[in-house]
């Protein structure tokens, strides 16, 4: 039997059931991820596996630089087949890491090889992969054909002009492109030399003289409503902690003004700008109706020499042990007696955290949306079996599991949509678990209906995105 089967990780009758049923059929609605919208606007054609799987891709990169694999196979300058077969050489070394499973559910489904990567194997799948990586049906758009993406929300800077949104929404493609919001780099005070080019650049795109706090704020609000007539309905920051040392206006208007000269910013001066950022933040969410999302917890670019070598996002972040607990609910309290708490997605990643994350969504329910504030997904580090089965137990013990939104691929790459099947399957296993050892009822029309409102029907009725059905 080859290692990726019908039944992969179904390991009951009951989760077999449940999940070619209720559970394998329904779309994708990836709400959260980091592909390039250019390249799904101009229907990119990859030209082999190295390009599709490896290109940007630290997870595997760092389990190579862990393999003893020199940095010339991962960031630097060997060829893409040297690259690949160095990757190959590795995968035997990842058994019961994810990237073990991902590997070999990624070759399942994208090209039907059922064959194990390794060294031996390595030539004969990348030759057969690239001939399929030729054809129409594994460009951008024919993937997410394949895969059934009704819905990709990217990740986009609040000065980006959205022009790729806007053509492939006049392609005719059937699924949606939406932006999601991230202006993380406002709240970067701390850092002004990179803080006053970014607001140069906010300033050009807003089309306005960002020469006081009150104007920073106007600027930020015209990029908000210019997100909102293309179609976005989220935001997201990406963050160690919440922030929620809250100051005035008068003091934040001070610590932006230093920081546009210049001047050093203290750390207790950080803090209370992007607190007061972060208020003003969700205040426009919350008015335009659109959902927050909140990812805390990443402890990123850890290896100094390395980051100054390579740059960010290429392996050297780890989850991080801050205090969280206070300052998200102070966050999240403040803006719920402002009347101006929107619907909130937050996501943790230290599993630590996982009971107090999942508490905390609890204090701020208001009966005007099921689940409005959902503790979101494995994300990172534990988007793997073990880290969405914590994630999900925690949930259904502290709140409503059958009010999840489901599970997003946070990637980078297109080969990741195999990912969502990987959730459901881990899903359906642990429904089935319970049904058999008589935790759960064994009634497919109380069971299947929650199955198929986590994998779609949930994350679409709670995004209310415009047109999407």
């Amino acid at each position: 039997m080859a290692f990726i089967h019908e039944d992969f990780l179904l390991g009951t009758k009951t989760a077999r059931k449940l999940y070619h049923k209720y559970a394998e059929e329904e779309p994708i609605f990836d709400y959260h991820c980091h592909i390039s919208p250019k390249d799904i606007a101009q229907n990119r054609q990859f030209k082999n596996l190295f390009e599709i799987w490896l290109e940007g891709d630290h997870y595997k990169w760092r389990a190579m630089r862990s393999n003893g694999v020199a940095e010339k196979f991962c960031t630097g300058a060997a060829s893409p087949q040297e690259k690949f077969h160095a990757w190959a050489k590795t995968v035997p070394h990842t058994l019961r890491n994810p990237l073990y499973h991902w590997t070999h559910l990624e070759l399942k489904r994208y090209f039907g090889i059922n064959e194990l990567l390794d060294e031996k194997s390595a030539g004969k799948i990348w030759k057969k992969a690239n001939e399929q990586l030729a054809t129409p049906a594994f460009t951008t758009q024919g993937i997410l054909k394949k895969f059934k993406v009704k819905v990709v929300c990217t990740t986009d800077d609040p000065v980006d002009n959205l022009e790729y949104h806007r053509v492939f929404a006049a392609s005719g493609h059937p699924a949606k492109m939406l932006p999601a919001f991230r202006p993380d780099k406002a709240l970067t005070v701390n850092s002004p030399a990179s803080f006053n080019i970014w607001v140069e650049q906010l300033s050009a795109a807003a089309n306005i003289d960002v020469n006081s706090l009150s104007a920073f704020q106007i600027a930020l609000k015209k990029r908000h409503d210019f997100f909102h007539s293309q179609g976005c309905r989220l935001s997201d920051h990406g963050m160690n902690h919440c922030f929620a040392d809250f100051c005035s206006e008068k003091t934040a208007a001070g610590i932006f003004d230093k920081a546009r000269a210049d001047a050093e910013v203290s750390p207790q001066e950080h803090s209370h700008f992007a607190s007061f950022m972060m208020l003003f933040f969700g205040h426009l969410d919350a008015k335009r109706g659109w959902t927050k999302q909140l990812h805390l917890g990443a402890m990123r670019n850890n290896n100094t020499r390395l980051m100054k070598q390579l740059g960010p996002d290429t392996g050297f972040d780890s989850i991080g042990d801050f205090p969280q607990v206070q300052t998200l609910a102070a966050y999240l309290d403040k803006l719920d007696s402002e009347n101006s708490l929107p619907k909130t997605v937050i996501y943790n990643l230290n599993p630590a955290d996982n009971y107090a994350f999942a508490t905390m969504i609890g204090n701020f329910q208001d009966g005007t949306v099921p689940g409005k504030i959902q503790y979101g997904s494995g994300w990172w580090f534990l988007d793997q079996k073990e880290g969405m089965e914590m994630q999900m137990n925690a949930l259904s013990n502290l709140g409503l599991l059958s009010r999840f939104i489901g599970m997003i691929t946070d990637s980078r790459s297109f080969m990741s949509y195999s990912r969502h099947e990987y959730f459901r399957r881990t899903l359906c296993s642990l429904i089935g678990r319970d049904v058999e050892s008589g935790a759960l009822p064994d009634d497919k029309k109380l069971l299947g209906p929650m199955i198929k409102n986590i994998c779609y029907e949930n994350a679409k009725n709670y995004m209310a995105f415009p047109g999407v059905k």
